[in-house]
């Protein structure tokens, strides 16, 4: 089964470049390698990283860490998903 995990975080603003280089940087540390990842970003700052497991939906899987509060404007958004195959 492949899983991917997303996480999304919104800069605070004029950060963006900070948080994607936090991101790319935190996502290259990960102490396991997934089988695939990309790095996103998108208008008003927001960051999106997704890493492809090749695990059980409820594996026990490294994730990003939440940035420091003087990063982001909120919570990081965290979602998992089970890949139902591609197109």
């Amino acid at each position: 089964m492949t899983v991917a995990l997303m996480w999304e975080a919104r800069a605070v603003p004029g950060r963006g470049p900070d948080l994607l280089a936090w991101a790319e940087e935190r996502a290259r540390e990960l102490p396991r390698r997934p089988s695939r990842r990309e790095v996103f970003r998108a208008p008003q700052d927001r960051v999106l990283v997704i890493t492809w497991w090749n695990a059980p939906l409820d594996a026990d899987l490294p994730e990003l860490p939440e940035p420091e509060d003087t990063l982001v404007t909120r919570t990081v958004h965290r979602w998992r998903f089970e890949s139902l195959g591609s197109v």
